[in-house]
């Protein structure tokens, strides 16, 4: 029987896709349609993959396919041909990344899931098929010309903090399922207005939208292929780009910048950055904004805190992660919880 998951340590897989010369592309697709048996599709799915020697993160469900992946350059058509020869996947839309080097995934991981985007939504009149009406870059920057025009970002507050569209409402909340009826109910009075939702690679505004229509809303409309389509066009087509700074992306590459812009801060010393890092103490792990001159003083890290556990002899920092489970406080880069790890520094 054909080995269906990766057997080899991260360390390994990343020292290899280091070391490789082959050029591999970084792209994102989706489909809302129905799978009958994931599990099968998904054993399927490894399988063929992992024979073209694609990395990246698949997730399945009787809703659909949600994917970002790394192909290599050279297996590029034979990667399409095999999309081609599933029904429901045929000429589906490829967002190719817009700031690529390559090193974005080093490991193939495609799981099950009970939905492909984690919405909360429980309504059994929920219906995925009445969406909003899709817009193209061009279609996007002439509706949104409209002072009366709300465009709404559906991505978590800290991908909105390093880049977003100009004048785009925040949805404050760290998860996509708590954000779907924040938005029903900042908006409550809107419901006429148009409404253009957007995300990363369309998958949470599609959903987005649908939820809007549900909850009664007239006009709503959803970015075609999300931010990173929108940036490819912009590009393509010579139009004005509207997205100010880096678009965030759930890789080893943290983002990709769109616009020539830095919108965000350090969340150390408050100087313009935008570049996310991992604290490099593996107990916290905390996703942050750090500079380059705040690197260097903590070691990586996000506190002194941190600093101190990092810097002290591997085994006593295994003692130290021994049952520490990082949740979602690994995303949560707040300026309340960096000014409170900043306080904590200074108390002691």
């Amino acid at each position: 029987m054909a080995l269906l998951h990766n057997r080899v340590s991260q360390k390994e897989l990343k020292q290899k896709l280091f070391e490789e010369k082959e050029h591999r592309i970084t792209l994102s697709f989706y489909t809302y349609s129905f799978i009958e048996d994931p599990n099968l599709f998904r054993d399927e799915l490894y399988k063929n993959l992992d024979e073209l020697n694609i990395f990246g993160r698949i997730y399945v469900a009787n809703e659909g396919i949600n994917a970002q992946i790394s192909v290599p350059e050279f297996n590029l058509e034979k990667f399409k041909e095999f999309l081609n020869s599933i029904s429901f996947l045929r000429d589906v839309r490829l967002n190719i990344a817009v700031d690529d080097d390559g090193k974005s995934f080093w490991v193939l991981k495609v799981k099950v899931r009970n939905k492909i985007v984690a919405d909360g939504i429980n309504d059994p009149n929920f219906d995925m098929s009445k969406k909003g009406k899709y817009v193209d870059a061009d279609s996007f920057n002439k509706l949104t010309s409209d002072p009366d025009t709300i465009v709404v970002d559906m991505r978590n507050h800290y991908e909105y903090e390093v880049g977003h569209f100009e004048n785009a409402i925040v949805i404050p909340s760290d998860t996509f399922r708590a954000q779907l009826p924040m938005a029903v109910s900042m908006l409550e009075e809107k419901k006429d207005k148009n409404i253009i939702m957007y995300c990363t690679g369309g998958i949470r505004c599609e959903k987005a939208s649908a939820y809007m229509l549900h909850n009664g809303f007239k006009n709503v409309y959803h970015l075609e292929g999300g931010i990173i389509q929108y940036a490819n066009k912009v590009k393509d087509e010579q139009l004005p780009n509207k997205f100010l700074g880096k678009n965030f992306v759930f890789d080893g590459r943290l983002g990709e910048k769109v616009g020539d812009e830095i919108i965000s801060h350090c969340h150390q010393c408050g100087a313009p950055c935008d570049t996310h890092t991992n604290c490099a103490n593996e107990g916290c792990h905390l996703l942050f904004i750090q500079c380059a001159s705040c690197a260097k003083e903590y070691d990586g890290c996000c506190s002194t805190g941190c600093q101190a556990t990092f810097n002290l002899p591997e085994e006593e920092r295994k003692v130290k992660r021994k049952g520490v489970k990082n949740g979602i406080m690994i995303f949560n880069k707040s300026r309340e919880r960096m000014n409170g790890l900043m306080a904590n520094d200074i108390k002691s």
